[in-house]
Protein backbone atom coordinates (compact mmCIF):
# COMPACT_ATOMS: atom_id res chain seq x y z
CA UNK A 1 0.00 0.00 0.00
CA UNK A 2 3.09 2.25 -0.18
CA UNK A 3 2.05 3.83 -3.48
CA UNK A 4 -1.65 3.93 -2.67
CA UNK A 5 -3.30 7.34 -2.77
CA UNK A 6 -6.63 8.84 -3.72
CA UNK A 7 -6.66 12.00 -5.83
CA UNK A 8 -9.88 14.01 -5.72
CA UNK A 9 -9.65 15.76 -9.07
CA UNK A 10 -11.92 18.57 -10.20
CA UNK A 11 -12.93 17.79 -13.79
CA UNK A 12 -14.17 21.32 -14.42
CA UNK A 13 -17.61 22.35 -15.67
CA UNK A 14 -17.71 20.32 -18.89
CA UNK A 15 -15.17 21.51 -21.43
CA UNK A 16 -12.39 18.88 -21.18
CA UNK A 17 -9.78 21.56 -21.91
CA UNK A 18 -10.54 23.23 -18.58
CA UNK A 19 -9.02 20.51 -16.41
CA UNK A 20 -5.80 21.52 -14.66
CA UNK A 21 -2.38 20.22 -15.62
CA UNK A 22 -2.15 18.59 -12.21
CA UNK A 23 -5.47 16.87 -12.84
CA UNK A 24 -4.13 15.40 -16.09
CA UNK A 25 -0.96 14.24 -14.31
CA UNK A 26 -3.05 12.38 -11.73
CA UNK A 27 -5.16 10.72 -14.42
CA UNK A 28 -2.02 9.59 -16.24
CA UNK A 29 -0.90 7.79 -13.07
CA UNK A 30 -4.25 6.21 -12.27
CA UNK A 31 -4.88 2.52 -11.72
CA UNK A 32 -8.56 3.23 -11.06
CA UNK A 33 -10.76 6.17 -12.12
CA UNK A 34 -14.10 6.66 -10.35
CA UNK A 35 -15.97 9.32 -12.32
CA UNK A 36 -19.17 11.32 -12.01
CA UNK A 37 -22.16 12.14 -14.18
CA UNK A 38 -20.88 15.69 -14.79
CA UNK A 39 -17.26 14.73 -15.54
CA UNK A 40 -16.60 14.81 -19.29
CA UNK A 41 -15.82 11.26 -20.40
CA UNK A 42 -13.17 12.57 -22.81
CA UNK A 43 -11.00 13.11 -19.75
CA UNK A 44 -10.81 9.34 -19.30
CA UNK A 45 -8.54 9.27 -22.35
CA UNK A 46 -5.78 10.73 -20.16
CA UNK A 47 -5.79 7.57 -18.03
CA UNK A 48 -3.78 4.50 -19.09
CA UNK A 49 -5.72 1.95 -21.15
CA UNK A 50 -5.12 -0.53 -18.34
CA UNK A 51 -6.81 1.69 -15.75
CA UNK A 52 -10.11 0.45 -14.34
CA UNK A 53 -12.94 2.88 -15.05
CA UNK A 54 -15.91 2.94 -12.67
CA UNK A 55 -18.99 5.09 -13.28
CA UNK A 56 -20.46 6.46 -10.05
CA UNK A 57 -22.87 9.01 -11.49
CA UNK A 58 -26.55 8.97 -12.32
CA UNK A 59 -28.50 6.38 -14.29
CA UNK A 60 -32.06 7.26 -15.25
CA UNK A 61 -31.90 10.36 -13.05
CA UNK A 62 -30.89 8.41 -9.96
CA UNK A 63 -27.48 8.03 -8.42
CA UNK A 64 -25.78 4.82 -9.51
CA UNK A 65 -24.14 4.57 -6.06
CA UNK A 66 -24.84 6.49 -2.86
CA UNK A 67 -22.16 8.53 -1.14
CA UNK A 68 -21.27 5.90 1.44
CA UNK A 69 -20.80 3.27 -1.28
CA UNK A 70 -18.50 5.58 -3.22
CA UNK A 71 -16.40 6.30 -0.13
CA UNK A 72 -16.14 2.58 0.60
CA UNK A 73 -15.11 1.94 -2.99
CA UNK A 74 -12.31 4.53 -2.83
CA UNK A 75 -11.02 3.04 0.41
CA UNK A 76 -11.21 -0.53 -0.91
CA UNK A 77 -9.27 0.27 -4.10
CA UNK A 78 -6.63 2.25 -2.22
CA UNK A 79 -6.20 -0.57 0.31
CA UNK A 80 -5.32 -2.80 -2.64
CA UNK A 81 -2.29 -0.55 -3.19
CA UNK A 82 -3.76 1.29 -6.18
CA UNK A 83 -3.58 4.91 -7.33
CA UNK A 84 -7.20 6.04 -7.40
CA UNK A 85 -8.54 9.15 -9.12
CA UNK A 86 -11.94 10.36 -8.00
CA UNK A 87 -12.95 12.52 -10.97
CA UNK A 88 -15.66 14.97 -9.95
CA UNK A 89 -17.48 17.55 -12.05
CA UNK A 90 -16.53 21.14 -11.24
CA UNK A 91 -14.51 21.49 -8.03
CA UNK A 92 -14.46 18.72 -5.40
CA UNK A 93 -14.96 21.15 -2.53
CA UNK A 94 -17.77 23.26 -4.04
CA UNK A 95 -21.04 21.34 -3.69
CA UNK A 96 -19.11 18.25 -4.74
CA UNK A 97 -19.24 16.34 -1.44
CA UNK A 98 -15.49 16.12 -1.64
CA UNK A 99 -15.21 17.01 2.03
CA UNK A 100 -17.24 13.94 3.00
CA UNK A 101 -15.07 11.66 0.87
CA UNK A 102 -11.87 13.14 2.35
CA UNK A 103 -13.23 12.61 5.87
CA UNK A 104 -13.88 8.94 5.08
CA UNK A 105 -10.37 8.55 3.62
CA UNK A 106 -8.82 10.25 6.65
CA UNK A 107 -10.64 7.95 9.06
CA UNK A 108 -9.44 4.91 7.06
CA UNK A 109 -5.85 6.16 7.08
CA UNK A 110 -5.73 6.56 3.29
CA UNK A 111 -3.51 9.39 1.95
CA UNK A 112 -5.29 11.76 -0.40
CA UNK A 113 -4.73 14.92 -2.41
CA UNK A 114 -7.33 17.43 -3.58
CA UNK A 115 -6.82 18.91 -7.05
CA UNK A 116 -9.07 21.97 -7.51
CA UNK A 117 -11.19 22.37 -10.61
CA UNK A 118 -13.05 25.19 -12.32
CA UNK A 119 -16.34 25.18 -10.46
CA UNK A 120 -19.57 25.25 -12.45
CA UNK A 121 -20.52 28.80 -11.44
CA UNK A 122 -17.23 30.23 -12.69
CA UNK A 123 -17.28 28.21 -15.92
CA UNK A 124 -20.94 28.83 -16.69
CA UNK A 125 -20.70 32.57 -16.08
CA UNK A 126 -17.52 32.95 -18.15
CA UNK A 127 -18.84 30.95 -21.11
CA UNK A 128 -22.17 32.80 -20.98
CA UNK A 129 -20.41 36.17 -21.03
CA UNK A 130 -21.55 37.15 -17.51
CA UNK A 131 -18.92 38.51 -15.10
CA UNK A 132 -19.96 37.50 -11.60
CA UNK A 133 -18.47 40.70 -10.21
CA UNK A 134 -18.13 44.09 -11.90
CA UNK A 135 -17.12 47.43 -10.43
CA UNK A 136 -20.23 49.11 -11.87
CA UNK A 137 -22.65 46.50 -10.52
CA UNK A 138 -21.46 44.49 -7.53
CA UNK A 139 -18.38 43.57 -5.51
CA UNK A 140 -19.79 40.36 -4.00
CA UNK A 141 -21.00 36.97 -5.15
CA UNK A 142 -22.64 34.10 -3.26
CA UNK A 143 -22.75 30.43 -4.24
CA UNK A 144 -25.88 28.69 -2.95
CA UNK A 145 -27.25 25.18 -3.32
CA UNK A 146 -30.47 25.23 -5.30
CA UNK A 147 -31.66 22.01 -3.70
CA UNK A 148 -31.32 23.15 -0.06
CA UNK A 149 -34.40 22.63 2.02
CA UNK A 150 -36.05 20.15 -0.35
CA UNK A 151 -36.84 17.72 2.46
CA UNK A 152 -36.66 20.22 5.31
CA UNK A 153 -39.41 22.13 7.07
CA UNK A 154 -37.17 25.19 7.32
CA UNK A 155 -34.37 26.48 5.11
CA UNK A 156 -30.90 26.97 6.57
CA UNK A 157 -30.17 29.72 4.02
CA UNK A 158 -30.27 33.31 5.28
CA UNK A 159 -32.68 34.52 2.60
CA UNK A 160 -32.83 38.06 4.01
CA UNK A 161 -29.11 38.68 3.60
CA UNK A 162 -28.99 36.80 0.31
CA UNK A 163 -31.85 38.81 -1.16
CA UNK A 164 -31.07 42.25 0.24
CA UNK A 165 -27.30 42.10 -0.14
CA UNK A 166 -27.44 43.25 -3.74
CA UNK A 167 -24.62 40.95 -4.85
CA UNK A 168 -24.67 38.28 -7.53
CA UNK A 169 -26.24 35.01 -6.40
CA UNK A 170 -25.50 31.70 -8.12
CA UNK A 171 -27.73 28.70 -7.44
CA UNK A 172 -26.27 25.25 -8.13
CA UNK A 173 -28.59 22.56 -9.48
CA UNK A 174 -31.71 24.60 -8.85
CA UNK A 175 -33.83 24.09 -11.96
CA UNK A 176 -36.38 21.84 -10.25
CA UNK A 177 -36.71 24.33 -7.37
CA UNK A 178 -36.37 27.45 -9.53
CA UNK A 179 -39.86 28.85 -8.96
CA UNK A 180 -39.66 28.36 -5.20
CA UNK A 181 -36.21 29.94 -4.95
CA UNK A 182 -37.22 32.98 -7.01
CA UNK A 183 -40.37 33.44 -4.92
CA UNK A 184 -38.28 33.36 -1.75
CA UNK A 185 -35.98 36.05 -3.09
CA UNK A 186 -38.94 38.30 -3.84
CA UNK A 187 -40.49 37.59 -0.45
CA UNK A 188 -37.25 38.57 1.26
CA UNK A 189 -36.84 41.85 -0.59
CA UNK A 190 -35.08 41.26 -3.93
CA UNK A 191 -36.65 43.21 -6.79
CA UNK A 192 -38.78 41.10 -9.12
CA UNK A 193 -37.13 42.92 -12.06
CA UNK A 194 -33.66 41.60 -11.16
CA UNK A 195 -32.11 39.92 -14.26
CA UNK A 196 -31.62 36.13 -14.17
CA UNK A 197 -29.77 33.71 -16.46
CA UNK A 198 -29.99 29.93 -16.61
CA UNK A 199 -26.95 28.20 -18.10
CA UNK A 200 -27.41 24.54 -19.02
CA UNK A 201 -24.57 22.12 -19.84
CA UNK A 202 -22.16 25.01 -19.42
CA UNK A 203 -18.91 25.13 -21.42
CA UNK A 204 -19.96 22.25 -23.69
CA UNK A 205 -21.25 22.13 -27.25
CA UNK A 206 -24.72 21.61 -25.74
CA UNK A 207 -24.61 24.85 -23.72
CA UNK A 208 -27.92 26.73 -23.58
CA UNK A 209 -28.56 30.11 -21.99
CA UNK A 210 -32.00 31.42 -21.05
CA UNK A 211 -32.47 34.91 -19.61
CA UNK A 212 -35.32 36.65 -17.85
CA UNK A 213 -36.09 38.20 -14.48
CA UNK A 214 -36.78 36.83 -11.04
CA UNK A 215 -40.47 37.34 -11.78
CA UNK A 216 -40.67 35.43 -15.06
CA UNK A 217 -37.67 33.10 -15.34
CA UNK A 218 -39.58 30.08 -13.99
CA UNK A 219 -42.35 30.57 -16.56
CA UNK A 220 -39.78 30.99 -19.33
CA UNK A 221 -37.95 27.85 -18.24
CA UNK A 222 -41.15 25.80 -18.27
CA UNK A 223 -42.15 27.15 -21.69
CA UNK A 224 -38.69 26.33 -23.09
CA UNK A 225 -38.61 22.87 -21.49
CA UNK A 226 -35.39 23.86 -19.75
CA UNK A 227 -34.02 20.84 -17.89
CA UNK A 228 -31.13 20.17 -15.47
CA UNK A 229 -28.19 20.31 -15.15
CA UNK A 230 -28.06 24.10 -15.02
CA UNK A 231 -26.71 27.01 -13.03
CA UNK A 232 -28.94 29.98 -12.09
CA UNK A 233 -27.27 33.40 -12.01
CA UNK A 234 -29.18 36.24 -10.34
CA UNK A 235 -28.01 39.85 -10.49
CA UNK A 236 -27.59 42.99 -12.57
CA UNK A 237 -24.39 41.56 -14.10
CA UNK A 238 -26.60 39.35 -16.29
CA UNK A 239 -27.36 42.43 -18.43
CA UNK A 240 -23.73 42.42 -19.61
CA UNK A 241 -24.24 39.16 -21.48
CA UNK A 242 -25.42 40.86 -24.68
CA UNK A 243 -22.13 42.76 -24.91
CA UNK A 244 -19.79 40.14 -23.53
CA UNK A 245 -21.09 36.84 -24.92
CA UNK A 246 -18.33 35.15 -26.87
CA UNK A 247 -18.65 31.37 -26.63
CA UNK A 248 -22.00 30.96 -28.34
CA UNK A 249 -21.31 33.71 -30.89
CA UNK A 250 -18.41 31.88 -32.56
CA UNK A 251 -19.24 30.79 -36.13
CA UNK A 252 -19.06 27.02 -35.52
CA UNK A 253 -20.45 27.00 -31.98
CA UNK A 254 -22.68 24.00 -31.39
CA UNK A 255 -21.32 22.12 -34.42
CA UNK A 256 -19.82 18.67 -33.99
CA UNK A 257 -17.20 17.97 -36.67
CA UNK A 258 -15.37 14.70 -37.35
CA UNK A 259 -11.76 14.93 -38.57
CA UNK A 260 -10.48 11.85 -40.38
CA UNK A 261 -6.80 12.79 -40.80
CA UNK A 262 -4.00 10.59 -39.49
CA UNK A 263 -3.57 10.90 -35.72
CA UNK A 264 -0.22 12.69 -35.98
CA UNK A 265 -1.72 15.27 -38.38
CA UNK A 266 -5.17 15.88 -36.94
CA UNK A 267 -4.12 18.31 -34.21
CA UNK A 268 -3.52 21.36 -36.40
CA UNK A 269 -6.82 21.04 -38.24
CA UNK A 270 -8.73 20.23 -35.06
CA UNK A 271 -7.36 23.37 -33.42
CA UNK A 272 -8.46 25.53 -36.34
CA UNK A 273 -12.01 24.23 -36.04
CA UNK A 274 -12.10 24.32 -32.24
CA UNK A 275 -11.04 27.98 -32.09
CA UNK A 276 -14.13 28.73 -34.19
CA UNK A 277 -16.33 27.00 -31.63
CA UNK A 278 -16.68 23.50 -33.05
CA UNK A 279 -16.56 20.34 -31.00
CA UNK A 280 -14.00 18.23 -32.85
CA UNK A 281 -13.94 14.45 -32.80
CA UNK A 282 -10.71 12.99 -34.12
CA UNK A 283 -11.33 9.83 -36.13
CA UNK A 284 -8.07 8.81 -37.82
CA UNK A 285 -8.75 6.61 -40.84
CA UNK A 286 -5.10 6.53 -41.86
CA UNK A 287 -2.10 5.07 -40.13
CA UNK A 288 1.23 6.06 -41.65
CA UNK A 289 4.03 3.54 -41.33
CA UNK A 290 7.43 2.78 -42.84
CA UNK A 291 7.65 0.95 -46.18
CA UNK A 292 8.06 -2.82 -46.08
CA UNK A 293 11.61 -2.26 -47.31
CA UNK A 294 13.85 0.81 -47.37
CA UNK A 295 16.06 -0.66 -50.09
CA UNK A 296 14.88 1.40 -53.08
CA UNK A 297 14.72 4.68 -51.16
CA UNK A 298 18.14 4.04 -49.63
CA UNK A 299 19.65 3.47 -53.08
CA UNK A 300 18.10 6.71 -54.33
CA UNK A 301 19.31 8.70 -51.31
CA UNK A 302 22.87 7.47 -51.79
CA UNK A 303 22.66 8.59 -55.43
CA UNK A 304 21.19 12.05 -54.64
CA UNK A 305 24.09 13.92 -56.34
CA UNK A 306 22.94 12.40 -59.63
CA UNK A 307 19.36 13.74 -59.46
CA UNK A 308 18.24 17.03 -60.98
CA UNK A 309 14.96 17.29 -59.06
CA UNK A 310 13.44 16.02 -55.80
CA UNK A 311 9.63 16.18 -55.69
CA UNK A 312 7.74 15.74 -52.40
CA UNK A 313 3.98 16.23 -52.37
CA UNK A 314 3.11 16.25 -48.66
CA UNK A 315 4.36 17.01 -45.18
CA UNK A 316 4.35 13.25 -44.56
CA UNK A 317 6.65 12.65 -47.50
CA UNK A 318 9.05 15.31 -46.21
CA UNK A 319 9.04 13.81 -42.72
CA UNK A 320 9.69 10.21 -43.82
CA UNK A 321 12.28 11.25 -46.42
CA UNK A 322 14.35 13.33 -44.02
CA UNK A 323 14.06 10.76 -41.24
CA UNK A 324 15.57 8.22 -43.61
CA UNK A 325 18.20 10.70 -44.75
CA UNK A 326 19.32 11.14 -41.13
CA UNK A 327 19.17 7.37 -40.51
CA UNK A 328 21.74 6.97 -43.30
CA UNK A 329 24.06 9.49 -41.66
CA UNK A 330 23.24 12.37 -44.04
CA UNK A 331 21.57 15.76 -43.73
CA UNK A 332 20.22 18.58 -45.91
CA UNK A 333 23.68 19.10 -47.47
CA UNK A 334 23.07 15.94 -49.49
CA UNK A 335 20.53 17.96 -51.52
CA UNK A 336 23.04 20.65 -52.52
CA UNK A 337 23.02 19.82 -56.23
CA UNK A 338 19.32 18.98 -56.51
CA UNK A 339 16.41 21.33 -57.17
CA UNK A 340 13.40 20.98 -54.89
CA UNK A 341 9.70 20.91 -55.77
CA UNK A 342 7.30 21.16 -52.81
CA UNK A 343 3.57 20.72 -53.40
CA UNK A 344 1.60 23.14 -51.26
CA UNK A 345 2.64 25.77 -48.70
CA UNK A 346 2.63 23.33 -45.76
CA UNK A 347 5.02 21.01 -47.61
CA UNK A 348 7.22 24.00 -48.40
CA UNK A 349 7.21 24.96 -44.70
CA UNK A 350 8.18 21.39 -43.80
CA UNK A 351 11.21 21.68 -46.12
CA UNK A 352 12.19 24.98 -44.51
CA UNK A 353 12.05 23.26 -41.14
CA UNK A 354 15.02 21.18 -42.34
CA UNK A 355 16.85 24.26 -43.62
CA UNK A 356 15.92 23.73 -47.28
CA UNK A 357 14.16 26.34 -49.42
CA UNK A 358 12.13 24.86 -52.32
CA UNK A 359 12.88 26.02 -55.85
CA UNK A 360 9.35 25.38 -57.07
CA UNK A 361 5.96 25.50 -55.30
CA UNK A 362 3.18 25.00 -57.89
CA UNK A 363 0.16 27.25 -57.51
CA UNK A 364 -2.14 24.28 -58.20
CA UNK A 365 -1.67 21.66 -55.47
CA UNK A 366 -3.00 18.73 -57.52
CA UNK A 367 -0.78 16.34 -59.41
CA UNK A 368 -2.02 18.01 -62.58
CA UNK A 369 -0.61 21.31 -61.33
CA UNK A 370 2.82 19.77 -60.88
CA UNK A 371 2.71 18.31 -64.36
CA UNK A 372 1.70 21.70 -65.78
CA UNK A 373 4.63 23.44 -64.08
CA UNK A 374 7.15 20.88 -65.29
CA UNK A 375 5.75 20.97 -68.84
CA UNK A 376 7.31 24.42 -69.14
CA UNK A 377 10.78 23.01 -68.47
CA UNK A 378 13.09 20.98 -70.66
CA UNK A 379 13.09 17.57 -68.98
CA UNK A 380 14.82 15.55 -71.67
CA UNK A 381 17.38 13.39 -69.88
CA UNK A 382 16.53 14.92 -66.48
CA UNK A 383 16.69 12.58 -63.51
CA UNK A 384 13.89 13.06 -60.98
CA UNK A 385 13.41 11.50 -57.54
CA UNK A 386 9.78 11.23 -56.42
CA UNK A 387 9.54 9.49 -52.98
CA UNK A 388 5.86 8.78 -52.45
CA UNK A 389 3.18 6.98 -50.50
CA UNK A 390 2.43 3.42 -51.52
CA UNK A 391 -1.02 4.43 -52.82
CA UNK A 392 -0.02 7.65 -54.59
CA UNK A 393 -1.52 8.44 -58.00
CA UNK A 394 0.75 7.60 -60.93
CA UNK A 395 0.02 10.72 -62.96
CA UNK A 396 3.22 12.55 -61.93
CA UNK A 397 5.80 9.87 -62.84
CA UNK A 398 3.88 8.87 -65.98
CA UNK A 399 3.60 12.40 -67.35
CA UNK A 400 7.16 13.37 -66.47
CA UNK A 401 8.47 10.26 -68.20
CA UNK A 402 6.42 11.21 -71.24
CA UNK A 403 8.27 14.54 -71.23
CA UNK A 404 11.60 12.69 -71.46
CA UNK A 405 12.60 12.52 -67.78
CA UNK A 406 13.85 9.48 -65.90
CA UNK A 407 11.72 9.18 -62.76
CA UNK A 408 12.44 7.02 -59.71
CA UNK A 409 9.47 6.66 -57.35
CA UNK A 410 10.49 4.64 -54.29
CA UNK A 411 7.91 4.20 -51.53
CA UNK A 412 8.75 6.45 -48.55
CA UNK A 413 5.79 5.46 -46.39
CA UNK A 414 2.69 3.31 -46.39
CA UNK A 415 -0.90 4.26 -45.72
CA UNK A 416 -2.63 1.45 -43.80
CA UNK A 417 -5.89 1.09 -41.90
CA UNK A 418 -5.90 1.87 -38.17
CA UNK A 419 -6.68 -0.99 -35.82
CA UNK A 420 -10.05 0.55 -34.92
CA UNK A 421 -12.11 3.73 -35.01
CA UNK A 422 -12.23 5.81 -31.81
CA UNK A 423 -15.37 4.88 -29.81
CA UNK A 424 -16.45 8.51 -29.39
CA UNK A 425 -16.39 9.20 -33.13
CA UNK A 426 -18.08 5.90 -33.91
CA UNK A 427 -20.78 6.70 -31.35
CA UNK A 428 -21.39 10.10 -32.99
CA UNK A 429 -21.76 8.43 -36.39
CA UNK A 430 -24.11 5.77 -35.04
CA UNK A 431 -26.27 8.33 -33.23
CA UNK A 432 -26.24 10.74 -36.20
CA UNK A 433 -25.09 13.49 -33.84
CA UNK A 434 -22.27 14.80 -36.06
CA UNK A 435 -22.93 17.90 -38.16
CA UNK A 436 -19.98 17.54 -40.52
CA UNK A 437 -17.28 15.06 -41.52
CA UNK A 438 -14.07 16.17 -43.20
CA UNK A 439 -11.93 14.29 -45.72
CA UNK A 440 -8.47 15.63 -46.56
CA UNK A 441 -7.34 12.95 -49.00
CA UNK A 442 -8.83 10.14 -51.02
CA UNK A 443 -7.36 7.68 -48.54
CA UNK A 444 -9.32 9.15 -45.64
CA UNK A 445 -12.67 8.45 -47.28
CA UNK A 446 -11.65 5.15 -48.89
CA UNK A 447 -10.26 3.83 -45.61
CA UNK A 448 -13.38 4.83 -43.67
CA UNK A 449 -15.48 2.97 -46.23
CA UNK A 450 -13.19 -0.06 -45.88
CA UNK A 451 -13.54 -0.04 -42.10
CA UNK A 452 -17.30 0.51 -41.95
CA UNK A 453 -18.41 -1.01 -45.23
CA UNK A 454 -19.75 1.17 -48.04
CA UNK A 455 -23.41 0.54 -47.26
CA UNK A 456 -23.04 1.39 -43.57
CA UNK A 457 -20.92 4.45 -44.40
CA UNK A 458 -23.65 5.85 -46.67
CA UNK A 459 -26.29 5.17 -44.04
CA UNK A 460 -24.30 6.78 -41.21
CA UNK A 461 -23.56 9.91 -43.25
CA UNK A 462 -27.16 10.62 -44.26
CA UNK A 463 -27.81 14.22 -43.32
CA UNK A 464 -24.16 14.83 -42.38
CA UNK A 465 -22.38 17.64 -44.22
CA UNK A 466 -19.40 16.25 -46.17
CA UNK A 467 -16.40 18.57 -46.50
CA UNK A 468 -13.65 17.64 -48.95
CA UNK A 469 -10.31 19.39 -49.30
CA UNK A 470 -10.21 19.26 -53.09
CA UNK A 471 -11.47 17.75 -56.37
CA UNK A 472 -9.48 14.50 -56.18
CA UNK A 473 -10.81 13.75 -52.71
CA UNK A 474 -14.30 14.83 -53.82
CA UNK A 475 -14.11 12.41 -56.75
CA UNK A 476 -13.35 9.56 -54.32
CA UNK A 477 -16.32 10.60 -52.18
CA UNK A 478 -18.70 10.62 -55.14
CA UNK A 479 -17.43 7.25 -56.38
CA UNK A 480 -18.62 5.85 -53.05
CA UNK A 481 -22.00 7.52 -53.45
CA UNK A 482 -21.43 10.44 -51.07
CA UNK A 483 -22.66 13.94 -51.81
CA UNK A 484 -19.93 16.57 -51.32
CA UNK A 485 -21.31 19.73 -49.72
CA UNK A 486 -18.12 21.71 -49.17
CA UNK A 487 -15.01 22.00 -51.35
CA UNK A 488 -12.72 25.06 -51.18
CA UNK A 489 -11.21 26.63 -54.25
CA UNK A 490 -7.73 26.36 -52.71
CA UNK A 491 -6.77 22.91 -51.44
CA UNK A 492 -5.42 23.80 -48.01
CA UNK A 493 -6.59 23.28 -44.43
CA UNK A 494 -6.99 27.03 -43.96
CA UNK A 495 -9.23 27.22 -47.01
CA UNK A 496 -11.21 24.14 -45.94
CA UNK A 497 -11.73 25.62 -42.47
CA UNK A 498 -12.94 28.91 -43.98
CA UNK A 499 -15.29 27.03 -46.33
CA UNK A 500 -16.79 25.04 -43.44
CA UNK A 501 -17.27 28.26 -41.47
CA UNK A 502 -18.95 29.95 -44.44
CA UNK A 503 -21.23 26.97 -45.02
CA UNK A 504 -22.56 26.86 -41.46
CA UNK A 505 -22.79 30.64 -41.05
Amino acid sequence: MNNAIVYLVGAGPGDPALITLRGVECLQRADVVVYDYLANEQLLNHAPESAERIYAGKIGGRHNQDQEEISRLLIEKAQQGKVVVRLKGGDPFVFGRGGEECEALHEAGIPFEVVPGVTAAIGAAAYAGIPLTHRDFTASVAFVTGQEGKDKDESAIDWDRLSLGGGTVVFYMGVTTLRRNMQRMIQHGRSADTPVALVRWATTVCQQVLTGTIADIADRAEAAGFKPPAITIVGEVVTLREKLRWYDSRPLCGRKIIVTRAAEQAGEFATKLATRGATVLECPTIRLVEPESWQLLDIAIRELPGYDWLILTSVNAVRFFFNRLVALGLDARALAGCKICAVGPKTADAFRGFGVRPDLVPSDYKAEGIVDEFSRLDLKGAKILFPKADKAREIIPCELKRMGAHVDGPVAYRNILPDRLPPEALFALEKRSADCITFTSSSTVQNLAAMLGEELLLDMLKGVTVASIGPITSKSCRELGLRVDIEPEIYTLDALTAAIEAHFS
